[in-house]
């Protein structure tokens, strides 16, 4: 009496499409084994695709019958589909089983190899799944290129969207948060330049976001993100965007703004600060040493009832002084920066009159866009007469386009962008008294941010180190513009034929007299 191992395979589509259940299978297969006398050894269930043998429990039986050979003389399976859809590698393994003495077979297919003829028929047999797979494949690439062709995303939502399904069974994908304005706010870090890609990736899972190194510099060049859908080159087509169905998160000329501060292409800013997660710590990179002139650093020391903060020198000078105390002193300093109110009506007509300038400004780098994409437009002509004519290459042809339209793409999003900027006066006003509202309650504002807000106020207003010591603040000079707001509350704001009353704005700044020039105000400490 014969022995045999029954294969039984199924994947997840077949068991719900055809009903090729493994309990059905192995019903039909231990009937045969009855009918024929044939003993059944083990049965093998296996829930992996036929493209190939790399399956786990196909893999464990090779192994065994290998090990020891004679103890199973047939594997029977229902159908030669259960046993392979890939023809080569079919008779590849008939070969190996038949080499430890065990034949392969189909009992709904039955086929005596021993006859030459029989061949023809297991090369049918194996032939014709393996066509059904691939022109499954096949209709399956055509129907996800035609969906991105209408603009619809494929796969897993990248970081910051999520996959959704309308009612009526249509897939999109939709903006998530917090994850889509953590997104947004890397791609203009990112832009700016001032921090790298990994420190930026660092601050936002600090700040929440979920996402690998690897999934984060996909995400800065995936064009999704700015509502446009990738489509390959296949064949005679080309590679290109379309316009997505989906919601944008960024700009058109942020995403490249951000591709260039990625290659490399644009000048790169980095200040020597570092990034703060301590909240006790946000003047930490402007002190200086009021004993040795070296950069305080600052930590943390562990106590009896909690932890002490102090600024502290790293040299032998033994400077230290509780990160509190320096703080709060810091905060009485800003009090000090308190403008009149007339310089409310300067600070509001000289940005008047920048974003005025700037208008005109954005006007004429219009001009110049729209002269470099014609310009950009005769060269792909050109370059089209000359394939025409045959005085170049198609190959040579292709990367001229490619570089061409790359540059349009680029000054398009550019000129998209100043577009949608025009006419946003409106808005100007609120701007302009929210910043106000900021400079006249400076240490307000300052106590209300957060470390890297507080930070970026400090270093606005004080270009040098700051100096502490048990007298107060003391420093070098203040920003050129900071000293303008706030010089007006000293002498230097001399009138001539006006008045020097603070609700007026009828005055007039004029230098003092003598033959020095005048000196910058510092206020009282500095």
């Amino acid at each position: 009496m014969k022995t045999a191992d029954l294969y039984v395979r199924v994947s997840t589509d077949e068991q719900a499409d055809k009903g090729y259940s493994q309990r059905g299978q192995e019903e039909v297969l231990r009937k045969y084994c009855e009918i024929n006398r044939i003993d059944v050894r083990k049965v093998i269930y296996e829930d992996h695709s036929a493209k190939t043998f790399d399956r786990p429990q196909w893999s464990a039986l090779l192994a065994e019958l290998k090990k020891s050979k004679g103890k199973t003389d047939l594997v029977l399976f229902t159908k030669w589909d259960r046993f392979s859809r890939n023809a080569g590698d079919a008779y590849q393994m008939i070969n190996i089983l038949r080499k430890v003495g065990v034949e392969p077979q189909a009992i709904e297919q039955p086929l005596d190899l021993s006859v030459p003829e029989n061949k023809m028929m297991l090369a049918f047999y194996l032939a014709a799944p393996e066509v059904e797979n691939d022109r499954r494949a096949l209709n399956t690439f055509h129907g996800m290129r035609r969906a991105r062709k209408e603009g619809r995303y494929m796969g897993v939502a990248p970081v910051g969207y999520v996959n959704k399904i309308t009612e009526n069974g249509k897939k999109y994908i939709a903006i998530r948060e917090p994850y889509a304005g953590l997104m947004k706010w890397a791609f203009e870090e990112v832009a700016k330049g001032i921090y790298s890609v990994e420190e930026i990736r660092r601050q936002a899972h600090r700040q929440g976001l979920k996402c690998s190194k690897t999934c984060f510099w996909r995400a800065l060049e995936n064009p999704v993100y700015f509502g446009k859908i990738e489509v390959k080159g296949y064949k005679d087509e080309e590679y290109r965007l379309v316009d997505g169905q989906h919601q944008a998160l960024i700009s058109e000329t942020l995403f490249y703004d951000v591709q260039d501060a990625i290659d490399g292409k644009r000048k790169r800013h980095r200040p020597n600060v570092k990034k703060l997660s301590n909240e006790m710590f946000p003047l930490r990179g402007f002190l200086g040493c009021p004993k040795c002139s070296r950069m305080l650093t600052a930590s943390a020391s562990k106590g009896r009832s909690g932890r002490y903060h102090y600024y502290h020198c790293v040299a032998s000078c033994g400077c230290r002084y509780p990160a509190e105390a320096v703080n709060d002193a810091f905060v009485s300093e800003l009090q000090k920066f308190t403008p009149r109110k007339a310089t409310a009506e300067i600070f509001r007509q000289l940005v008047t009159n920048e974003f005025s300038d700037q208008t005109k400004t954005s006007q004429n780098e219009k001009r110049q866009l729209l002269d470099q994409i014609d310009n950009l437009n005769s060269k792909l002509g050109k370059a089209r007469e000359l394939l025409l004519s045959s005085d170049i290459d198609p190959k040579d042809y292709k990367t001229i386009k490619t570089e061409i339209e790359d540059k349009l793409s680029r000054l398009e999003a550019r000129l998209a962008e100043l577009t949608n900027n025009t006419g946003c006066i409106q808005d100007l006003d609120k701007m302009i008294e929210k910043a106000l509202t900021a400079l006249f309650r400076l240490d307000k504002t300052y106590l209300g941010a957060d470390i890297k807000l507080k930070r970026e106020i400090i270093g606005s207003i004080f270009p040098e180190k700051l100096v502490f010591s048990e007298n107060g603040y003391r420093t070098g000079r203040i920003n050129e513009v900071a000293s303008f707001i706030y010089q007006i509350n000293s002498d230097l704001a001399k009138v001539k034929n006006g008045t020097t009353d603070e609700d007026s704005s009828k005055f007039r700044l004029v230098p003092g007299t003598g033959i020095e020039p005048v000196r910058a105000f510092r206020p009282t400490g500095f």
